[in-house]
């Protein structure tokens, strides 16, 4: 059974930095695509950062180049260095899989972020 166990959130102040990471176990073989979503209270959950097992990214709209996700695929972990936080960053961010293309997405159980002086 694969299992998501993220790590790296809490509180931190404006303008200050956070790495998130999130590792998969009970995978066999690499995985497709791992990334991270967030929801903060009264919103949609969104897309934060993702990779590809190739090295193919993609981020969120609001990122403006404050994050950089990245993996090591031989661990079957990602990271997301968030840079630059603002308040408005703060939410709960969740570890997103997709183990095969298709697949459906497996999710870690949320990490909280809290940027605020």
């Amino acid at each position: 059974q694969v299992q998501l166990v993220e790590s790296g959130g809490g509180l931190v102040q404006p303008g200050g930095s956070l790495r998130l990471s999130c590792a998969a176990s009970g995978v066999i073989g690499s995985i497709y695509v791992m990334g991270w979503y967030r929801q903060a209270p009264g919103k949609q959950r969104e897309l934060v950062a993702s990779i590809t097992s190739g090295g193919s990214t993609n981020y969120g709209d609001f990122v403006k180049g404050r994050f950089t996700i990245s993996r090591d695929n031989a661990k079957n972990t990602a990271y997301v260095q968030m840079n630059s936080l603002k308040p408005e960053d703060t939410a709960i961010y969740y570890c997103n899989v997709r183990l095969r293309i298709g697949a459906s997405p497996l999710w870690g159980q949320g990490t909280q972020v809290t940027v605020s002086s």
